[in-house]
C-alpha cells in the first residue's frame, strides 16, 4: 500500500486508507506541530468528510490537553481550498487542518494541514512525528 503521506497532504482512499482511526492519529500528530491558540477546522464536500473532521478534531484536543496547549477550534462547515487559506489568515490562526483530497478522485480523502499565516505543513513533517511515536 502506497503511503498516505503526501509532499503538502495526506490523502488516501476512504476508508481502507484514510479513516476515522488515521485521522484522529494525524490529529494528535498536529497538536505537537500547532501552537497553542485558535485552529480553524473545516472540509470539503468528500463522504467521510464530517466523521473525519470529527476524529481530527477529538485527537488534536485529546493530545493537546495532555502536552500542555490549549486549542480554540473554529469551525467551519464547508469550504473551499482558498476559502480556508483565507479564514486562518483572517482569524488570525496559529493555523488549521481541512479535511480534503483536493483534486484526487472522489474516493479519496484526507488533510491539508497549514500553520501561521496558511504556511503549509507538510505531510513529511506531520509522518515524521508518526515514525518518533513509534520508535
Amino acid at each position: 500500500m502506497a503511503s498516505i503521506y503526501k509532499a503538502y497532504d495526506i490523502r488516501g482512499i476512504f476508508p481502507a486508507e484514510v479513516n476515522t482511526r488515521s485521522i484522529a492519529r494525524i490529529g494528535r500528530q498536529c497538536a505537537h506541530i500547532f501552537d497553542s491558540g485558535k485552529i480553524v477546522i473545516s472540509q470539503d464536500g468528500r463522504r467521510g468528510g464530517a466523521e473525519i473532521r470529527k476524529a481530527f478534531c477529538e485527537g488534536l484536543l485529546r493530545e493537546g490537553g495532555l502536552i500542555g496547549k490549549d486549542f480554540d477550534l473554529v469551525q467551519v462547515d464547508i469550504s473551499t481550498t482558498p476559502m480556508f487559506y483565507f479564514l486562518v489568515n483572517h482569524y488570525k490562526a496559529e493555523g488549521g487542518a481541512m479535511m480534503t483530497a483536493s483534486h484526487n478522485p472522489r474516493e479519496y480523502n484526507g488533510v491539508k494541514a497549514v500553520g501561521k499565516g496558511a504556511e503549509p505543513i507538510s505531510g513529511t513533517e506531520i509522518e515524521a512525528i508518526e515514525v518518533q511515536e513509534e520508535a
